[in-house]
């Protein structure tokens, strides 16, 4: 097939250094697995449907599952993130991913997480909340319910900002303890105000226009199929297929 996906030689140097240590027998051609991994997940294929130009099948998934549960797949994200970001200002803002009736199905087992759905006005939805750099690319990502506030996902995201002059962010992160908290770590807050406030919010709009990045990077992240559609049970494996495409879009 010549529309295949392949990883080139100085996109594998980049990744290299973040693959586990292979014991044991030798891990199959690790350029041929991931390109599959990748096609996969961006043409939303069943693994039985990957072509066989990657190989088995069932070593694509072995690898994906493997690895995923070992965080492998984030922390090339976040390592490559850190190499080449320009955290001057930084973005924050969240998306919702619709949920596949095959994520939402069965029961969750007691003591766990859970799956990371909920209903909303839309459906069954988990919502992807992001901190991105001045260009629109992903520095961190933290995944709750689809029915969670942004609040939670800000307060969860606000532990891993780089250290930054600016935040820009719509209303729904208009909050007094959020403004202050930016403030103590030397941040700025670029941010209008909700309508209900009785005084008005003074903010940067010519700053403010720049946040259109992080919303064209939510659009290139949900052109990946596995991503704008969650088919996985397990968010861990669908947090690795979020990781993955945001390293192959804007990372290599």
């Amino acid at each position: 097939m010549s529309d295949l996906y392949w990883l080139t030689d100085e996109q594998m140097a980049r990744l290299q250094p973040y693959f586990p240590k292979s014991h044991g027998r030798p891990r199959v051609d690790d350029r041929q697995v991931l390109s599959g991994i990748v096609f996969v997940n961006r043409n939303g294929l069943r693994w039985r449907d990957a072509p066989k130009d990657y190989g088995p099948h069932k070593t694509l998934y072995n690898r994906w599952k493997r690895w995923g549960k070992m965080g492998v797949f984030l922390r090339i994200m976040e390592g490559l993130a850190a190499a080449g970001a320009e955290p001057k200002t930084v973005m924050i803002d969240a998306t919702y991913l619709k949920a596949h009736r095959t994520a939402s199905s069965l029961r969750v087992k007691k003591g766990g997480l859970g799956r990371l759905i909920g209903r909303t006005r839309g459906g069954m939805n988990t919502k992807l909340h992001a901190v991105t750099d001045a260009n629109g690319r992903p520095l961190s990502f933290f995944m709750t319910a689809g029915q969670v506030s942004d609040y939670t996902g800000a307060a969860a995201l606000l532990e891993d900002l780089p250290k930054a002059q600016w935040l820009l962010g719509d209303r729904g992160y208009d909050a007094d303890w959020f403004r202050d908290a930016l403030q103590a770590k030397g941040i700025q807050p670029c941010i209008p105000g909700r309508k209900s406030r009785l005084a008005p919010i003074k903010y940067d709009k010519r700053r403010y226009k720049s946040r259109s990045r992080i919303e064209i990077m939510f659009g290139r992240l949900k052109d990946w199929r596995r991503v704008a559609t969650r088919y996985d049970r397990c968010p861990t494996v669908f947090f690795s297929a979020i990781a993955l495409a945001a390293t192959v879009i804007f990372w290599l």
